[in-house]
């Protein structure tokens, strides 16, 4: 089979490389990315391994290169992406590098610390030109007023006792001060003046109406201008000493009104000549920013690819001699031609006259799983990963998921309209998956959304066809094949009975009707739940009985493919009897009894004598006598059926204890064997003993090699086991179920939204009903949408992933594998391009 159905076959190799070709050759596997490197130096610390110096200095320069990225982001200057991805640079070109990112740093560090002494100086002009407008104002209120305002002050801040002194002093002369503080500390600000001072101060205060600019952070803050108006030396050293407390800014103010004009002149002049100067600093900055933006992103492309090679040759080994690296890797079987004919252009590229060597080893570990995915089956691939990864060559369950999963979900979702829009919003993004796949985003929903595309469009496509068969589109039917039912009553008497029904016999034609569901179940009343809820309930049934006896068929590959024949013998065929005599033998009760008992027939096969089949189906595992059939119908509903479903029962039982001891019970003897004789019967050993996926030698060179496992763990697991799969063979059956319980709960919601909402707005007429028709629909659609399509959806899509994850794999799916990691430049970058990002 091909490895589409199981992980492919891997080879561990051991790689020789010459020191002067081991990089450009690391670089030519990081392009192709099909060889996951182990770490021969799992005990030697990060800071003692050969290239730790050269990791250091990558290191060094991503750091310049997000600090680069941060200025460029802070001006909003785009970076120019053009997709591709540079190659690796050569060892020397990292010098070459470094220059370049060390002189754009020291640039933009000098001009960023220009910039800001500028604007520190500009922001304290300005400061300093409020302060001069603002304490002009106080000083000429009105004419006349400093006389008046200097005598209030005065007599506010003199005491009754010094009023007295003063009166033989003169007059009293008062200091100021004036500076500036952020607003919101303003009121803090005046109560601890107020308190300290004890009310000897004045202060008057205005604020700055436009905000300024913080050189520091850029940020825009509100400040207001004060003057403090004080009498005495100890009051000037108490104010000052509080106004640094406060972080207020202090500025020399003259007393006179020339001199404060012609400071304010002096300090218009200087604003006007820093204006200029920042505006070329500015525009100096944006050039080496647009410069470097349009290298950036290749820039980080070659760093993180030669961080990512020196950090893989620190995986490797130096040989005695110092000259040659040795590796050993997890490769493909089927690349390792390819992975030669990289190494051989890495070679050639390095100038080395020596080839590199990869052998493939032989070795008991298990090899990692490696499923090869494209864009279409890699989101199915993600949804098998999720539950576990595959063990080794296991049976991969993602091809048969690409049609079960969205048929599953079709059957809970089933309507027309719903998948329909399903359907479009898939279709949308994959006819446009380029540029959305460009344009990265963090929005982890749309990321979601968009890496389930294919999904969503299945499952779209697939709810349309499942609305066709139930005859649903929006609650509504389409008659496009007409009506087998034909009324043989007249208007009136339809229109005033609702209790009215169809019969059969006499108001149907008898044909099937050619594809669905006839429409007129659409219009019945109380029957129509029921006929609908006895049909659904049946076919989940029959979806889960066929779908759990698939994977149980699928368990027989596994078996088959890694030699277990006693797993096959005695769990496989043991299962698979036990699945098949019980729950399909009910599933084949169900089609008898739809062929053979109809409305039309009559006695002893009409519906009135048709048995119930949960009731048949517990009768048969009790072994209980049915009762008695009404009057000229049978017991049973074909010849010997009692019989036949005795020995079904009495076969599955037997079974049980099949499956919970003859595999114990053969390894336990294969041991004994092997101990009575002088050379251990390996062969029959590792195959009674290969109770799960042991690797044959025959297939990728790896084989499982563990230790002999304790006689009383391997009874406590098939234990486990059996119990398992006989009750869950009964709970998975009725978990089908939920298909039946989901595809009817949509329903009714999808009746009750048009009954509710949308009809209100048909009922209407005339313009104003256009109107009110128009906002109803708004209103009926964000509900569908948001309601039935994506909330139902989540709904239908956990339950599908649950029937996948619990009912199909554990028949078969054992997922304890590990994930091939490759070195991969393609996926080292996306990392660290997403880490950056958060």
């Amino acid at each position: 089979m091909g490895s589409l159905f199981r992980s492919e076959e891997m080879a561990l190799c051991q790689l020789f490389l010459q020191s002067e070709a081991a990089y450009a050759c690391v670089s030519e596997l990081g392009e192709l990315g099909l060889v996951q490197f182990r770490d021969l130096n799992p005990d030697v610390n990060a800071f003692q391994r050969k290239f730790v110096n050269e990791v250091r200095r990558c290191d060094e320069m991503e750091r310049k290169l997000r600090y680069l990225e941060k200025e460029i982001k802070k001006d909003g200057i785009p970076m120019l992406d053009t997709g591709d991805s540079p190659e690796a640079p050569q060892p020397r070109e990292m010098i070459d590098l470094e220059a370049t990112f060390e002189k754009l740093e020291n640039e933009l560090r000098e001009v960023n610390q220009n910039a800001e002494a500028l604007k520190r100086n500009f922001l304290e002009l300005t400061e300093l030109k409020h302060i001069l407008r603002k304490t002009q104002v106080f000083f000429d209120e009105q004419e006349g007023g400093v006389n008046q305002t200097t005598e209030s002050m005065t007599r506010a801040l003199i005491t009754d006792e010094a009023r007295t002194a003063g009166a033989s002093m003169g007059p009293v002369q008062l200091g100021f001060v004036a500076g500036v503080i952020l607003r919101e500390r303003l009121p803090a600000f005046e109560r601890m003046l107020w308190r300290a001072c004890r009310g000897n101060v004045f202060l008057r205060q205005a604020m700055i109406e436009t905000p300024l600019e913080d050189p520091t952070n850029g940020d825009q803050v509100h400040k207001s201008v004060f003057i403090i108006f004080f009498q005495g030396d100890q009051l000037k050293t108490r104010v000052k000493k509080i106004c640094e407390g406060f972080r207020a800014t202090l500025y020399p103010c003259p007393e006179a009104p020339a001199d404060r004009r012609e400071m304010a002149m002096g300090v218009m002049t200087r604003i006007e000549d820093l204006n200029t100067v920042l505006g070329q600093t500015q525009d100096h900055r944006h050039r080496v920013l647009v410069a470097a933006a349009k290298n950036l992103k290749n820039w980080f492309v070659k760093v993180r690819k030669i961080k990512a090679i020196y950090h893989t040759l620190n995986l490797f080994n130096l040989d005695v001699t110092q000259k040659c690296l040795i590796a050993e890797c997890w490769v493909p079987l089927l690349d390792i031609e390819t992975i030669q004919l990289a190494l051989r252009r890495g070679t050639e590229r390095s100038g080395s006259s020596v080839p590199p060597i990869l052998n493939r080893m032989q070795t008991f570990e298990n090899p990692p799983t490696y499923n090869r995915t494209n864009k279409f089956t890699k989101a199915f691939q993600a949804l098998i990963d999720a539950y576990g990864v595959a063990s080794y060559r296991e049976m991969n369950p993602a091809p048969y998921t690409i049609i079960t999963f969205p048929f599953l979900f079709a059957v809970m979702f089933g309507d027309l309209g719903h998948g329909a829009i399903m359907a479009l919003f898939g279709l949308w993004m994959i006819r446009k998956e380029k540029g959305l796949a460009a344009q990265k985003t963090d929005n982890e929903i749309w990321n979601i959304f968009f890496g389930g595309r294919y999904i969503i469009f299945l499952m779209g496509v697939f709810s349309m066809y499942t609305g066709l068969i139930y005859n649903d589109i929006f609650s509504k039917s389409l008659n496009i094949f007409g009506s087998h039912w034909h009324l043989s009553y007249n208007k009136s008497t339809v229109m005033e009975n609702k209790f009215l029904q169809l019969s059969p016999k006499g108001d149907y034609e008898g044909a099937p009707y050619p594809f669905g569901m006839d429409p007129i179940w659409q219009v019945a009343g109380a029957n129509k739940i029921i006929f609908h809820n006895a049909y659904k309930m049946k076919i989940s049934i029959i979806f889960g009985v066929i779908h759990m006896i698939f994977g149980v068929v699928m368990s027989w590959h596994n078996h088959t493919y890694f030699r277990n024949r006693i797993s096959l013998l005695y769990e496989f065929i043991p299962q698979l009897i036990f699945l098949l005599l019980l729950f399909f033998y009910m599933v084949l009760l169900m089609f008898i009894k739809w062929i053979k008992f109809a409305a039309t027939n009559d006695k002893p096969y009409s519906e009135a004598c048709a048995p119930s089949i949960l009731i048949t189906f517990i009768d048969m595992v009790l072994f209980n006598t049915p009762k008695p059939p009404p009057e000229r119908c049978e017991t049973y509903m074909f010849f010997g059926q009692h019989y036949i479903q005795v020995l079904f029962v009495l076969v599955a039982v037997g079974c049980i204890p099949v499956m919970l001891l003859a595999k114990p019970l053969l390894i336990m003897q294969a041991r004994k064997q092997a101990n009575e004789e002088v050379q251990p019967i390996a062969g029959a050993t590792s195959d009674a003993e290969a109770g799960g996926m042991s690797n044959g030698g025959s297939h990728g060179g790896a084989g499982g090699h563990e230790e002999e496992e304790e006689l009383s763990e391997i009874f406590i697991h098939q234990s486990i086991h059996t119990i398992e799969y006989v009750l869950g063979s009964v709970s998975h059956t009725a978990s089908y179920l939920r298909l039946w319980a989901l595809s009817l709960a949509h329903a009714q919601l999808a009746e009750v939204l048009w009954t509710m909402v949308l009809s209100i707005g048909l009922k209407q007429e005339g313009p104003v009903g256009g109107i009110v028709l128009t906002c109803v629909f708004a209103f009926w659609a964000i509900l569908t949408v948001g309601i039935l399509v994506l909330m139902e959806g989540l709904s239908a899509f956990l339950h599908t992933l649950r029937l996948h994850w619990v009912e199909f794999q554990s028949k078969f799916y054992k997922g304890q594998g590990y994930a091939f990691q490759p070195f991969s430049f393609d996926a080292i970058i996306e990392n660290g391009a997403a880490a950056a990002e958060e």
